[in-house]
């Protein structure tokens, strides 16, 4: 008897300029995460990147909507910008949108997530619930709002700081989805760990960054100035790198 091929584990990645987009794409990741201020837990990108992402990508291109770092409880204000950003993304011609919006109480707004996933969904867009899910009060009972809401997937990691550390939650949000929504485990992800997480969860989507530091081409430098949180930030910068975005796909379809 011929048995189904086993499913392919997709790649996406969390890049943080178009730079690092075209070499998720390049090193074969199926999906970008198009985000800016990744040391903050990501911030939504300006328009201009998610325009120049859009019209390099031939994969597909979701867009994170965070409009400040720090939790995931808005003002009706900080609301009314993240409306404007999904529409944004809709007249780009992005393929989806990651959001994730809280109660004070840790339970997900399911009124305000229901309505970006719907403006979102009424054009075809995708809608992936981000790591906010990780800080709700009870992981169980947010999934099962997620579903009810329509999303596709929920990034996570397990509630933990990383996706290693939260694995045996995460085994257990895809046992509880019953194939309802895609699970997709984020954070930490890389080369030493990808093919274990998936073979003890069973996730058939990852999530990683897959960033290498690059150093500045600056001849001059001044070092009697910090323009950032520590030294020495003015003349590096993180971006995606294809050979690690290749590695891990291998790995983890290993």
């Amino acid at each position: 008897m011929n048995r189904p091929a086993p499913k392919k584990i997709q790649l996406e990645v969390c890049a943080n300029s178009v730079a690092s987009a075209l070499a998720a794409q390049e090193g074969g990741a199926f999906r970008v995460e198009l985000c800016d201020n990744l040391e903050n837990g990501g911030t939504t990108p300006s328009f201009g990147q998610i325009l120049t992402a859009r019209k390099q990508l031939i994969i597909q291109l979701y867009v994170l909507i965070r409009p400040r770092s720090g939790d995931f409880l808005y003002s009706d204000l900080e609301y009314e910008i993240m409306k404007a950003d999904v529409r944004g993304c809709i007249e780009a011609g992005c393929d989806g949108i990651v959001i994730g919006i809280l109660n004070p109480d840790g339970t997900v707004d399911k009124k305000r997530c229901g309505e970006l996933a719907a403006m979102a969904t009424a054009k075809g867009l995708g809608v992936t619930f981000h790591r906010a899910f990780d800080m709700a009060a009870n992981v169980n009972q947010a999934l099962e709002d997620i579903i009810e809401l329509g999303f596709e997937r929920v990034l996570t990691s397990g509630g933990r700081t990383t996706a290693m550390e939260g694995a045996s939650t995460i085994a257990h949000l895809i046992e509880q989805s019953a194939g309802r929504i895609i699970i997709m485990p984020g954070s930490g992800i890389n080369e030493h760990n990808v093919a274990d997480l998936v073979h003890f969860t069973g996730a058939t989507e990852i999530h990683s960054s897959a960033r290498k530091s690059i150093n500045s081409k600056m001849q001059f430098v001044n070092d009697h100035i910090i323009m950032g949180s520590t030294m020495g930030v003015e003349y590096s910068f993180d971006e995606s790198d294809v050979e690690r975005v290749k590695k891990l796909v291998k790995l983890a379809n290993g």
